[in-house]
């Protein structure tokens, strides 16, 4: 993983605002996920907060987000992801809860001990309603999400 200067936005020469560069850890593309970039993003359009692709260069000043589940399964891939990881900035994790219980033991242990590798961790609370939405702009449309939404920018941001 490499960072890359991008200045503009093609065609346009407008300056590139990117804010965060989201990676799903287990390289899937699901409903959380597309959440998770539309929460950071906050009706940007896309430029403050997207999804790289599998492979993609980190912009240059753009933070990195990973985004994992609360499964055994995703933090070991956190983790997988985190040994790989090199030079870059420290990313941040957003830990998205996949069901209405605490993680596993063995889950919430991994994610302690790989905090000293990240530069924070933002917990989003299980959304039911994202199993009923057809995208994350309907999602959106849910006080729940939208309070979640708010709490995971204040937490990430610092604010």
């Amino acid at each position: 993983m490499t960072t890359q200067s991008v200045t503009s936005t093609p065609g346009t020469g407008a300056p590139v605002a990117l804010r965060y560069a989201l990676m799903p850890v287990d390289n899937g593309f699901g409903i959380a996920v597309a959440t998770v970039a539309k929460m950071l993003d906050n009706d940007a359009g896309g430029a403050r907060a997207r999804i790289l692709a599998y492979g993609e260069h980190i912009p240059y000043g753009a933070s990195p987000v990973l985004v994992a589940d609360t499964t055994l399964y995703g933090v070991q891939m956190l983790e997988q992801t985190l040994h790989r990881w090199g030079s870059l900035p420290r990313p941040w994790l957003v830990w998205v809860a996949d069901a209405p219980a605490r993680p596993v033991q063995d889950a919430r242990f991994l994610v302690r001990a790989l905090e000293g590798r990240l530069a924070g961790v933002a917990r989003l609370p299980y959304l039911p309603v994202l199993r009923a939405v057809k995208g994350p702009d309907e999602a959106l449309e849910y006080k729940d999400v939208r309070s979640a939404a708010e709490k995971l920018r204040r937490t990430i941001e610092g604010k």
